[in-house]
């Protein structure tokens, strides 16, 4: 594309319509916001918000093709409410830290994010290799300013003033190599990085992708508890890919619109603890049994089929950072003021007898706003049983990682 200006179609953001100019990195370009009453139709859990910006006329849409798409627009928020509310307003901006963002899911995972209208600062952090990571994505024109980080004496920085930090940093698992196998290795590395963010953003949204997930999260919580800054609302263990391969899966197998599937997945983010609930799939539809043990039993170990796919080249990175930057857009949301933001996440929950547990929460400004406990209630018999099952196997993942930073504090 010749142009240097876009118009950009995205889910969960808000509509502007507005001439932009100066650098790409400017952080609070101004628009005219449109604002209806109501929402669009979700996509996959993301909400679609009238949600286009138009920002010249010599987009690579076109002239005529941006002003029918912002016609367009502008009749269905009509439609839907009957008085629209036109206001000058800077765009929402927040700056978000990718640790680790030069390994196979943080480089996919901060061109998605990059992408986002509500991010003004992209902090690229990394032991290595990062520097050609931000120089590559700096040249993406979107507004995002894209900063770069390499290695210790560098981390405090990038975690300056952040808003959101994802934290993909770690050892993919290989073939032949279990969850609890990356343990002893991404433990401590989780435990540094942690320890960082609390020492510099304590109040930022903490989205933790290392694996095991399941251990990782607890970790994290004891560490934040150690310095005095942990707030659960606002620790978050990223379990979307278990929602999105159930989406993706249960659409397949049904020929159904996948814009229309939702299917909530609990429990954690290893194996059996990966409880697709099959029976609150939204559209409602039937499953035999042999449907839904086939479709629960590719969920929880659709992981291992991508390993083995690869032969040993890497692991889920693609979907994985796909699924992260959907958390981290739904995040950004709610931190704007989106007051229909939900997504399924591995929390601190009183749900279940368990200290963590993955369910749907609903998010807002603070963190958690609230515990979904209906997608809990009135399970068949099959996803009781599935529920009992996994329990003991997460119980123990979570002892681990609670076990492990405490021991971390006996040693210093």
């Amino acid at each position: 594309m010749a142009s240097t200006s876009a118009a950009t179609l995205l889910i969960g953001s808000t509509l502007s319509f507005g001439h932009k100019s100066g650098s790409l990195a400017q952080p609070k370009p101004f628009g005219v916001r449109l604002a209806s009453r109501a929402s669009l139709a979700s996509f996959s859990g993301l909400k679609a918000t009238t949600s286009v910006s138009c920002e010249a006329e010599s987009s690579f849409l076109g002239k005529e093709s941006g002003v029918a798409l912002q016609q367009s627009v502008a009749c269905k928020a009509q439609k839907q409410s009957q008085r629209l509310q036109y206001h000058l307003q800077p765009q929402a901006s927040f700056k978000v830290a990718i640790l680790g963002a030069a390994g196979g899911i943080g480089q996919p995972l901060s061109l998605l994010i990059k992408m986002s209208p509500l991010v003004s600062a992209l902090h690229l952090y990394d032991i290595a290799n990062v520097k050609g990571v931000a120089a590559d994505l700096s040249h993406c024109n979107t507004p995002s300013q894209v900063l770069d980080f390499t290695g210790a004496s560098e981390l405090p920085n990038s975690l300056k003033g952040v808003n959101v930090v994802v934290i993909p940093a770690g050892v993919p698992r290989k073939p032949g190599m279990t969850r609890d196998d990356l343990f002893n290795i991404n433990a401590n590395i989780v435990k540094s990085l942690v320890e960082a963010v609390a020492d510099n953003c304590p109040d930022a949204f903490i989205h933790i992708i290392s694996n095991p997930v399941n251990s990782t999260v607890p970790i994290a919580a004891e560490i934040l508890k150690q310095k005095g800054v942990y707030d659960p609302k606002k620790l978050f263990g990223v379990t979307t890919l278990d929602v999105v391969r159930a989406n993706t899966f249960v659409a397949q197998k049904k020929n159904l619109k996948l814009i229309d599937v939702d299917v909530p997945v609990i429990g954690g983010h290893a194996g059996i603890t990966i409880l697709p609930l099959l029976s609150k799939t939204r559209p409602s539809v039937s499953f035999t049994d042999e449907e839904v043990e086939g479709l629960t039993v590719r969920i929880q170990n659709a992981g291992t089929e991508v390993v083995e796919a690869k032969a040993g080249a890497g692991s889920a990175t693609l979907s994985m950072a796909y699924a992260a930057a959907r958390f981290v857009e739904s995040s950004l949301r709610a931190l704007d003021g989106d007051g229909d933001v939900y997504e399924c996440s591995f929390v601190q929950s009183d749900l279940t007898e368990l200290p963590f547990f993955a369910s749907r929460v609903k998010l807002g400004r603070k963190g958690i706003e609230a515990l979904i406990p209906s997608d809990l209630q009135g399970l068949t018999e099959y996803e009781q049983k599935a529920l009992d099952a996994l329990k003991p196997e997460l119980k123990a993942s979570i002892e681990k990682g609670i076990e492990f930073a405490q021991k971390q504090v006996v040693a210093a």
